[in-house]
């Protein structure tokens, strides 16, 4: 049983910082590979909407509306995604959820996409 496990949610002021973080886990601790990590963020009404993503190879993407202010990293021999939001305004007021391609074992034939529970970043202004 895959699980990613999210943290770093909170109430901050306009113009502060957070950090989310992302930890998956398998069974007995272990998962065969990880492609793609990403963050995600959904508002009420809303759909959800693509803020970072990283790829075991290859390019970071960033939604337009976190340019220069978001960094997305990861760990993979800890199978962890990270989130450093800074310069936080009102309209980044979401419930982030994070999300992993994962392939849980060798034999396992595809990949499948994998979610979060969410954790609530709240931006008052």
């Amino acid at each position: 049983q895959v699980q990613l496990a999210e943290s770093g949610g909170g109430l901050v002021q306009a113009g502060g910082s957070l950090l989310l973080s992302c930890a998956a886990s398998g069974n007995s601790g272990r998962i065969f590979r990880i492609n793609t990590m990403a963050w995600y963020r959904q508002t009420p009404g809303n759909e959800r909407e693509l803020v970072a993503a990283m790829p075991t190879g290859g390019s970071i993407s960033y939604a337009d509306f976190v340019k220069g202010r978001f960094t997305i990293s990861r760990d993979n021999a800890k199978n962890t995604v990270d989130l450093q939001m800074n310069n936080l305004k009102p309209e980044d007021t979401a419930v982030y959820y994070c999300h992993a391609d994962i392939q849980p074992f060798a034999w396992t034939p595809r990949s499948s996409p994998y979610w979060g529970q969410g954790t609530q970043v709240t931006v008052s202004s």
